[in-house]
């Protein structure tokens, strides 16, 4: 990735949104690459490069095949396709994934205007469900619907406003998809086609922030539900709406506290949902093992504590990143954050050269360690070498 294309000035300022997930808020100056040697980077000697390295080759499949994902992003450059042919035929261990990062990479550090990237985290949710409505089970989580348009990344529609990434077509010409709101109220009609139910609007929405699930039935047995589309209306964050409006103390935010108040306030929760007018629509993912991640936006299965969410309109999917910081514990606390990663996956929120969203895994700790990312860190990029 060239300086230039890097070059993207956005300030990365209060976290928000379940993770805390930090918006952009205006432009300010030139984001610089520092160029580094790998002995700058403490602790990457001690890394499992070998778990990186399989994480990498699993994004190769897709960058060499020229597939552009789930969700499109910036298409690999010519080197990052060279290493990923070089990667899918080799198979290494610790010290040959080692030597193989740093025979073809240079690393650079990523130094946005603010100084310091930023990083949050996410997670795959597991709740109880039906693939019938129930007493129980009310809430719909829906199919994409048929005449949902997606626009593709960087490119906009007639008529429609470009910050609008989603439409539908009428003889009128092109319209926005109907918000957050109104699909509530019905809009959709007979194309809104629930997969399954979930017992709790919240428990919907929290699947709408992180675009994945597994949901357990009643006989036992398990879905996964996957991202399929969005309404393509910008994403707002509730958390920063509630900390703002003094609702929950900024200090006390967490995935957990968030949930909490909005299951305690039902009435108020609806309202506050619906200011984010994004609505994201799924799919059935049958095909992904148990024992695998969900699937991300480069289109494959994610890896617990090696798959990146990052800008897609900046960088592209296969990109080894290093990170350095510190990582929440469920129980409080911290641990060192020193570990290569690998884009994989992108959101709505993650906006900026240097911002990151750490994927933690499934279930409810991975949840409590993911809502309580919200930290600085020290953003490296490794780009392929000429």
């Amino acid at each position: 990735m060239s300086p230039r294309r890097a070059a993207v000035a956005i300030l990365v300022t209060l976290a928000a949104m379940l993770e805390l997930r930090a918006e952009p808020l205006s432009p300010a100056g030139d984001v610089r690459l520092e160029p580094l040697a790998f002995t700058d980077l403490a602790g990457w000697a001690e890394d499992d490069h070998a778990a990186a390295f399989k994480t990498f080759r699993r994004t190769c499949a897709t960058v060499s095949a020229g597939e552009p994902g789930l969700r499109p992003a910036q298409t690999p450059d010519p080197g990052l396709q060279r290493v990923c042919a070089a990667a899918l035929a080799l198979a290494a261990d610790r010290r040959t994934a080692k030597n193989f990062f740093e025979d073809h990479f240079e690393p650079a550090q990523v130094i946005p205007p603010s100084g310091q990237g930023f990083l949050t985290g996410y997670f795959e949710p597991e709740y109880a469900g039906s693939l019938e409505p129930t007493e129980r089970f009310t809430t719909p989580l829906l199919a994409r619907p048929s005449d949902l348009l997606t626009v593709p990344q960087g490119e906009d529609l007639p008529g429609l406003d470009p910050a609008l990434q989603a439409a539908r077509r009428t003889d009128a010409g092109y319209e926005p998809y109907p918000d957050r709101a109104a699909i509530e109220d019905g809009a959709l009609g007979e194309r809104a086609k629930p997969i399954v139910f979930l017992e709790s609007p919240v428990e919907v929405f929290v699947i709408h922030v992180q675009g994945s699930a597994r949901i357990r039935l009643p006989d036992g047995g398990v879905i996964r539900v996957a991202y399929a589309g969005r309404n393509g209306h910008p994403y707002t964050s509730i958390g920063k709406i509630l900390v703002e409006e003094g609702r929950i103390p900024l200090a006390e935010m967490s995935l957990e506290r968030l949930t909490a108040w909005l299951k305690a306030h039902p009435e108020e929760a609806q309202a506050v949902m619906r200011r984010n007018r994004s609505y994201i629509f799924f799919r059935r993912a049958d095909e992904i093992a148990l024992e695998d991640g969900p699937i991300g936006g480069a289109g494959v299965p994610l890896t617990p504590g090696r798959s990146l969410a990052v800008d897609r309109a900046i960088w592209s999917y296969g990109l080894p990143v290093w990170l350095d910081g510190d990582l929440p514990l469920a129980q409080g606390g911290t641990e060192p954050l020193r570990r290569l990663m690998i884009a994989q996956d992108t959101g709505s929120a993650i906006v900026g050269p240097a911002r990151g969203d750490f994927f933690f895994g499934s279930g409810p700790e991975a949840g409590t360690r993911a809502g309580l990312l919200r930290h600085p860190v020290r953003f490296v990029v490794l780009r392929p070498k000429p």
